[in-house]
């Protein structure tokens, strides 16, 4: 059976904490779909056609990373894609709580396992809210999102 799994977020940007997450999972399953969630409440810093393209780009020659992007409960569009997996990174301990009481419901209602992973120690401080707010300040976010990313 492949195991497939979905990797959840915003990704605006996708950093170099992302990609180390989603570098590491493939160790544990044979394909990720980065599901670019879609939050009309969240105010973003790239459109959501820029962020796919972006993504898409840095992982054009995988075909393990599919990305695509969903308007549901993140377990909806895992079943949807034939997902037997939720991969979530936990930076902190107020990430574990969280993480645990979403990671709970999810294998309630559905039976999906969510594998966590935690983030290498030199990357914590890295988050996308942070590297936008750089952007927003004009300063050079290179050193905090993957190479080859183009931001543009």
């Amino acid at each position: 059976m492949k195991r497939k799994a979905i990797f959840p977020g915003t990704f605006d940007p996708f950093t170099i904490g992302h990609y180390s997450l989603v570098k590491r999972s493939l160790e544990l399953v044979d394909e990720i779909v980065i599901a670019i969630g879609v939050n009309d409440t969240k105010k973003t810093y790239f459109p959501l056609d820029k962020r796919i393209n972006m993504i898409r780009s840095l992982y054009k020659d995988d075909s393990r990373i599919v990305v695509g992007t969903y308007d549901s409960l993140t377990v909806d569009y895992a079943k949807e894609t034939g997902s037997n997996f939720i991969i979530r990174g936990i930076r902190s301990v107020n990430d574990f709580e969280y993480e645990k009481t979403i990671a709970d419901m999810n294998r309630n209602i559905s039976g999906i396992e969510t594998i966590v992973l935690f983030t290498e120690p030199e990357l914590t401080h890295i988050s996308s809210t942070i590297v936008r707010e750089l952007l927003r300040f004009g300063h050079d976010v290179s050193q905090f999102i993957p190479k080859g990313m183009n931001l543009d």
